[in-house]
C-alpha cells in the first residue's frame, strides 16, 4: 500500500487555507461590526459555579460602557453605514465558503 503524499499535501493546504478565509472573514465581520458602532453585549445565561454570572447591575454596567464607547466613535454616520455593510459582506462570504466545503464534500450535492 502506497501513499499519494501529493493529494495528502493538496487536502492538507485545503484545509488549512479554507480554515483561515473562514476565521478571517468572521473576526473581520465582528471587528466592522463594532467599528460600525454595534458593540455586541450578550447577557450571560446561568450556569453552575464554574462560570461567572453577572448581577443585573453589573449586565447595567456593562451597557453603559458600551453606549459610551459608542458615542465616542470617531466614524460619521456614513462611515458607520459603510463598516455595517462590510461586516455583513463578511459574514454573507464566510456562508458562502462553509456552503461551498459542504458542496464539496457532499458527493449527492455535485454528481460526485
Amino acid at each position: 500500500m502506497s501513499i499519494d503524499w501529493i493529494a495528502f499535501l493538496t487536502v492538507f493546504i485545503a484545509a488549512l487555507s479554507g480554515t483561515l478565509v473562514v476565521v478571517t472573514l468572521y473576526a473581520s465581520g465582528v471587528r466592522l461590526l463594532v467599528a460600525a458602532g454595534r458593540v455586541p453585549v450578550v447577557i450571560p445565561a446561568e450556569f453552575t459555579d464554574a462560570i461567572t454570572v453577572y448581577t443585573k447591575s453589573e449586565i447595567r454596567q456593562a451597557e453603559k460602557r458600551a453606549a459610551k464607547a459608542a458615542k465616542k466613535n470617531p466614524l460619521s454616520p456614513l462611515q458607520k453605514n459603510i463598516a455595517r455593510f462590510g461586516a455583513y459582506a463578511c459574514f454573507g462570504l464566510c456562508a458562502a465558503v462553509v456552503l461551498f466545503g459542504i458542496y464539496l464534500i457532499v458527493p449527492a450535492l455535485h454528481g460526485g
